[in-house]
């Protein structure tokens, strides 16, 4: 994707997607906006604009290519786990730009703290 012009926007997800692929045990992909709080050109309007091209041309068919490797490593007791990357893959795949790469226990640690602060602006 890096090679042409036109792929560039879409060659970092690409790594997003390689990086979870390979060490996807005990990882989440998040919302960059979630894990700093700002938005960068992957989580604002050019980001959902090329979630949404990439949706069309490739996520949909990587995210049915996961979810049908998923169900069949399910199929065995020792794949179980395996197919629960696969599924988590299957998710990623669907838009990937925006995403970043963290470990549960940070993913779990966001979310709290962004329901902390959603609950405190809520009571006012």
């Amino acid at each position: 994707m890096i090679v042409t012009l036109i792929g560039i926007p879409w060659a970092k997800s690409a790594f997003v997607m390689g990086q979870f692929a390979f060490f996807p045990f005990g990882k989440e992909a998040i919302s960059r906006h979630a894990l700093t709080g700002a938005n960068d050109v992957g989580t604002g309007f050019w980001g959902k604009l090329g979630n949404i091209v990439w949706f069309l041309l490739a996520g949909v068919w990587l995210a049915l290519g996961h979810a049908f490797l998923g169900v069949a490593c399910c199929c065995t007791l020792i794949g179980i786990p395996f197919g629960i990357q696969h599924f988590k893959l299957a998710g990623l795949a669907l838009s990937p730009i925006g995403k970043q790469i963290v470990t549960k226990e940070v993913a779990e640690l966001v979310r709290k703290e962004n329901a902390a602060l959603t609950l405190a602006s809520l009571r006012g």
